[in-house]
């Protein structure tokens, strides 16, 4: 069969799959590394080198303006689940952000109040302005030739891949099925979720709620059971000098419990909120648990249109103006039938109080804290007076 069918390379049709997942797997570290947690939230600086790499790859595969991106994508997260979000399924339907993502980004990228409020810092040297931006489709032709010249026919299907791959996987997944479906680890006041918790395929973009939550972060992974391959390739550029990392989300760590909280316990306290509101959560689930499975055996409960359990998980990792309206006479009709429901309820959010009251001095605050201790031990709720005690660990 004549040579040229195959291209230079005259790779069998495996081998034509496996080139092609590597190729777009460079892509998507491009666009998780440089366009998203570089350009867009600074979380990590990048050396030249890289940087200059990430942009080329980028406009060979996929024509993306890196100043649109970016503002784009910073918009999302200023106007998030709201109307003005570019391409939220909170507001538009999961369908519509699914299958025509890429059509919601061209269209926010004509906003050109969106460019000026959110575009900033972005390159703006001479081949940014005369090459990537000025002739942004050139890029994907030039792939497409070099494609058929490497691969020969396999090139065609290959450079179709390439083509679809970020409009599916980041617009379509990310952007869709990850503010829709999926788990959450912290209830940020949006709608996020981790969709997987390994983020391979899709660079740890997979790991979109932990995102939300930690924005300017550039490692997104949280738990220990969770993998940001994205992460990992930020690491090996910074052990070779080509990166510096500016921010990770911050990580409770415990000490000796105090006798009193003080204003270090405070401020732990209110710079993980978060994980903070997550461990409440988690430590008093078996007394909620059980003190709703005793209210269904004494007939004390009536019969609710949604499950109580699973339900009280999610208001307890809330602050209570992030439930919904439609949600707040659930609630209220549950805490109305126990004591126990109502004051492991309130606790959490007078919690909240501690990092919303932004006017109040520290020592109002760490006075409000302690406060806060004293009654959970005094409370005769066990939960309550375990986390206490954690609590003047945090550190």
């Amino acid at each position: 069969m004549s040579s040229w069918l195959f291209g230079i390379t005259d790779l069998p049709w495996w081998g034509a799959i496996i080139a092609i997942l590597f190729l777009t797997h460079i892509t998507i570290a491009s666009v998780t590394i440089f366009l998203h947690r570089h350009q867009a939230h600074r979380a990590l600086d990048l050396h030249p080198i890289p940087s200059h790499f990430f942009r080329l790859w980028l406009w060979l595969t996929t024509g993306m303006v890196t100043k649109e991106w970016a503002a784009i994508h910073r918009k999302h997260h200023a106007k998030c689940e709201t109307e003005e979000d570019p391409h939220s399924p909170q507001t538009r339907g999961l369908k519509k952000v699914f299958w025509e993502g890429s059509e919601l980004y061209r269209a926010e990228a004509k906003n050109k109040e969106t460019m000026e409020k959110y575009g900033h810092g972005t390159p703006d040297d001479w081949m940014e302005r005369n090459v990537y931006t000025k002739h942004s489709a050139m890029g994907v032709v030039v792939t497409a030739v070099a494609y058929l010249l490497l691969f020969g026919v396999h090139g065609i299907w290959m450079w179709a891949v390439q083509m679809v791959w970020i409009p599916v996987t980041a617009a379509g997944i990310i952007n869709g099925i990850g503010h829709y479906w999926g788990y959450r680890n912290f209830e940020c006041q949006d709608a996020s979720t981790n969709i997987v918790p390994w983020g391979i395929l899709i660079g740890g973009e997979e790991l979109h709620n932990n995102h939300h939550t930690f924005g300017t972060s550039a490692k997104l992974s949280n738990k220990w059971w969770e993998f940001d391959i994205g992460w990992m390739y930020i690491r090996i550029l910074e052990t070779l000098g080509l990166a510096t990392v500016r921010r990770v989300a911050p990580t409770v760590k415990h000490i000796e419990p105090k006798p009193m909280c003080d204003l270090e316990t405070l401020q732990a306290v209110i710079a993980n909120r978060y994980e903070i509101a997550s461990k409440y959560a988690r430590t008093v689930k078996a007394t909620v648990s059980g003190e709703i499975d005793k209210l269904v055996s004494n007939a004390r409960l009536p019969q609710l249109d949604f499950n109580p359990k699973r339900k009280m998980r999610k208001w307890l990792k809330q602050d209570a103006k992030d439930t919904p309206l439609a949600e707040r006479k659930r609630l209220e009709e549950l805490l109305a039938h126990s004591k126990v429901l109502d004051t492991v309820y309130k606790m959490r959010q007078e919690l909240a109080t501690l990092w919303e009251r932004s006017s109040a001095s520290k020592e109002q605050l760490l006075k409000e804290l302690q406060d806060w201790c004293n009654r959970a031990e005094a409370s005769g709720i066990e939960a309550l007076q375990e986390f206490s005690l954690r609590l003047r660990t945090v550190a």
